[in-house]
């Protein structure tokens, strides 16, 4: 059976590192066996939880990546063959390491990691600390985004490197990539795409964890617009550091009003999504028994380790298709079809969406945006689809050349 992956991101500042520290300490103590993971490279986790990595308490288990050697495991030939065409070309053993280490790289290398662990079948939860939100969301975005540039040129590189490599080492006199290399490319490619279904699937939520300030709650329905557009499902929403009301002096007393209202807010931007309040503690949770305790306060009566009922943000057809983005404008979101592909676009992010031959070979009827669902819709009559680039207008039935 798989795992219960959650998944918890905010606004930097906030408390994410502390609430997935807490929820991993609850989920062992109620005898899950979890284990909780960072992608996050502040590596704060150890801090939050008072230990090292390794099994800090009974079926609660830390890991923190290395990422030098699981890059190896994972990306070696590619590494390998760049560090080749470094010192050909004159630099240093030293210098070709460090510029071999890809941007990002410990961010990916955590999901590889996430993945092997949920395939062993020995754990119940798994805790995931992200990055803060924009970071998280880039990364969450990688796995489609080079899905859809490895599917159209990876077939071409291949050839390409076989037309080619006689000629490569003549004239640049460097050596050209080998079959291994390309191999290696696929498979991190496919190991990528796992996470993603893993991450997308039944199993797997995010928690948005955000403070009561208008800032900070701004940035959060963006990501839970973002989160969705990508295909993942948030289930939950941790409010932390509230004020008590009552007994409170002048200055406090103005702090609880203005959060009240801001809650308030905050319940009507993300319903139905439950949202966990977080007392402001008079010290700081550190370790596992302030970890535990502030656990069973957050989550109260609730099962935070149940089985989501989230739906799917994206839902296929055979003439509409729906895509959730809750909180999403009208002004927000612009839809485009090209080819056999859908794109939309919804504030600073994009998403490509390769249609079914189905539906790739009729025209769009119509589009609308009502209640923080797009309704993309097509003609039943079999109608080819418009030029490629055709842009799509709401609330329309017909496609129109941009």
């Amino acid at each position: 059976m798989s795992p219960r992956v959650l998944l918890f991101t905010g606004k930097g500042g906030v408390g994410k590192t502390t609430a997935a520290a807490a929820t991993a300490t609850l989920a062992a103590g109620r005898g899950l066996k979890t284990l909780i993971i960072s992608t996050d490279t502040a590596h704060s986790l150890s801090d939050a939880l008072g230990a090292e990595p390794g099994e800090i308490a009974p079926g609660l288990h830390l890991h923190q990546v290395d990422t030098q050697k699981t890059l190896e495991r994972h990306w070696g030939e590619l590494q390998d063959y760049a560090r080749g065409v470094l010192a050909e070309l004159g630099l240093d053993q030293i210098t070709s390491e460090e510029i071999t280490v890809l941007p990002g790289a410990e961010e990916l290398i955590a999901l590889l990691e996430l993945r092997e662990h949920a395939r062993e079948h020995r754990w119940d939860v798994i805790v995931v600390d992200c990055a803060p939100t924009a970071e998280t969301l880039r990364l969450l975005a990688m796995p489609e985004a080079l899905d859809w540039h490895v599917s159209r040129l990876m077939p071409v590189g291949r050839k390409l490197v076989r037309l080619v490599a006689p000629f490569v080492r003549s004239v640049a006199r460097v050596s050209a990539p080998g079959e291994d290399v390309l191999s290696a490319g696929e498979r991190f490619h496919r190991g990528l795409m796992e996470v993603r279904e893993l991450l997308t699937g039944d199993h797997a939520s995010v928690r948005l964890v955000l403070t009561p300030e208008s800032v900070v709650l701004s940035e959060a329905r963006r990501t839970l617009t973002s989160l969705s557009l990508y295909g993942y499902r948030v289930d939950a929403v941790i409010a932390n550091r509230v004020f008590p009301d009552g007994g409170a002096d002048e200055w406090r007393a103005g702090w609880v009003e203005a959060q009240s209202r801001l809650l308030a807010e905050a319940e009507q931007s993300f319903a139905p999504l439950p949202i966990h309040v977080v007392p402001y503690l008079p010290a700081e949770p550190v370790g596992k028994e302030a970890l535990a305790a502030l656990g069973a306060a957050l989550y109260g009566e609730a099962d935070p380790f149940a089985p989501h009922a989230v739906e799917p943000p994206l839902r296929m057809s055979a003439d509409e298709l729906t895509l959730a983005l809750p909180g999403a404008d009208r002004g927000d979101v612009d839809l485009a079809r090209k080819g056999d592909e859908l794109i939309v676009t919804a504030g600073p992010y994009r998403r490509i969406l390769a249609l079914p031959v189905a539906l790739a070979r009729r025209r769009i009827s119509g589009a609308e945006l009502r209640d923080g669902v797009l309704r993309v819709r097509w003609h039943t009559d079999g109608s080819p689809p418009a030029a490629a680039g055709s842009a799509l207008p709401f609330d329309s039935g017909s496609e129109s050349a941009t």
